[in-house]
C-alpha cells in the first residue's frame, strides 16, 4: 500500500488534509480489509478488496458502494458514501470511502453489557432497521438489476446443495434430511422482492453511542435482490441456537434477562411491514441449513490448513448442530 500516493490522490479528490492523515486497520472478521482514515477534519472509513487472487464475484466492493449510494437518500441507516476508486493503484486493489459513523457494535445476542431496560428496545431497533431496508423499492433507487428476481429460495437451495455436495468431507445425514424437508416444504413463490442484506445480524449493525437505535447497517458484501423473509429468518437464528452454538439464546431465561421472545421480535417487524407474508418454519429452517453448509466449508478449510480463522477447527462440529436445530424447527411446521 503506497500511502504517499494515497494521500496525494485524496488531496486531489477531497482537498488538502492540512497535515492530518492517518490510516488505522480495524480488527475483526471482515473479509474485505477495513480501515479508519483521518483526512484533515474528516473521519472516514476505507474498505478495499483483499490482496491476492480473488474468485469471480467475490469481494465485490463496487456492489457495496452502489448500495450505499442507492440507500443514502432513504430512511435506511447507512454511512454516507464518499468516493469509489476502481483503479488498483495505489493500494493494490480498488477501494471506497464512506463517512465514519460514531456508535457501538454489539455482538452478544444476550446484550449482557447493556442496561436491562435497553435490551428489548435494542432488539426492536434491529427489527425496525430490517423493515426499513425491506420497505425500499429496489427499482425506485436504481437497484432493479441488482439480482435475479423470482424463485429466490429455489435458487438458493440449489446453490447451497451444490456447495455441500462439493465438500470433500463425509456426508452429514442431518444436513441431507434438512435439505429434503426444505425441498418438500418450500412455499410457492409469492413474488416478493426486496433488497436483502444476506448477513443481517447484531455484529453488522452500528448502534447509537447511548440509545437503542441503529445508526448504520454495515458489511453489504452478500447483499442482493431476494425474498425479505430470508433476512428475517436469518435474524431469528439466535432464538433457535444455544449460547455455545455461535452465541444463540436458546435455553436462556429470556424474561429473566429482560430479552424479547422471538414472537415479539417478528411482530415488531411485521407491524412495519403489514403486507408481508408470514414467517414460516421453512424460513427459519432455511437459515439454519445455510449456516450448516457454511460450517461444512469452514471445517473443510480448517482440515486443509487454509482457514483464515485460527479457531476454525472448533466451528466444524456446528455444521451438524445447526442442521439438528433446523430439523427441530421443521418438526414444528
Amino acid at each position: 500500500m503506497d500511502l504517499t500516493a494515497l494521500r496525494a490522490l485524496l488531496a486531489d479528490r477531497l482537498g488538502a488534509d492540512e497535515g492530518r492523515f492517518e490510516l488505522t486497520p480495524i480488527s475483526g472478521g471482515q473479509s474485505n480489509p477495513t480501515f479508519f482514515l483521518d483526512h484533515g477534519a474528516r473521519r472516514l472509513v476505507l474498505r478495499k478488496q483483499p490482496d491476492g487472487p480473488i474468485l469471480k464475484g467475490a469481494h465485490a466492493i463496487d456492489r457495496e458502494y452502489r448500495v450505499l449510494e442507492a440507500l443514502a437518500p432513504t430512511a435506511v441507516p447507512v454511512p454516507a458514501p464518499v468516493l469509489f476508486h476502481a483503479d488498483p493503484e495505489p493500494l493494490g486493489t480498488p477501494f471506497y470511502l464512506m463517512e465514519r459513523v460514531e456508535g457501538r457494535v454489539l455482538t452478544d445476542t444476550a446484550l449482557a453489557d447493556l442496561p436491562r431496560e435497553d435490551r428489548v428496545p435494542t432488539w426492536m431497533a434491529v427489527a425496525d432497521a430490517l423493515a426499513a431496508m425491506h420497505a425500499v423499492d429496489p427499482v425506485a433507487v436504481g437497484l432493479g438489476d441488482y439480482g435475479r428476481p423470482g424463485d429466490y429460495f429455489g435458487r438458493q437451495l440449489a446453490r447451497w446443495d451444490r456447495q455441500y455436495r462439493a465438500s470433500p468431507s463425509g456426508p452429514v445425514p442431518e444436513i441431507g434430511a434438512l435439505f429434503d424437508w426444505l425441498t418438500a416444504h418450500r412455499p410457492p413463490d409469492d413474488g416478493a422482492v426486496a433488497l436483502c442484506h444476506g448477513d443481517f445480524r447484531l455484529g453488522n449493525l452500528l448502534f447509537h453511542p447511548t440509545k437503542p437505535r441503529v445508526v448504520a447497517i454495515l458489511d453489504w458484501e452478500l447483499s442482493t435482490l431476494g425474498h425479505p423473509l430470508a433476512d428475517l429468518g436469518f435474524c431469528c437464528m439466535p432464538w433457535h441456537t444455544a449460547p455455545e452454538e455461535y452465541g444463540g439464546l436458546l435455553g436462556l431465561d429470556l424474561a429473566g434477562r429482560a430479552l424479547p421472545e422471538e414472537a415479539a421480535f417478528v411482530a415488531r417487524y411485521m407491524a412495519a411491514r403489514p403486507g408481508s407474508a408470514p414467517l414460516l418454519p421453512f424460513h427459519r429452517a432455511f437459515a439454519l441449513y445455510r449456516f450448516a453448509v457454511i460450517f461444512v466449508g469452514i471445517a473443510d478449510r480448517a482440515a486443509a490448513g487454509s482457514a483464515a480463522d485460527p479457531e476454525a477447527a472448533k466451528l466444524g462440529p456446528l455444521a451438524r448442530r445447526f442442521a439438528v436445530r433446523g430439523l427441530e424447527v421443521s418438526a414444528g411446521g
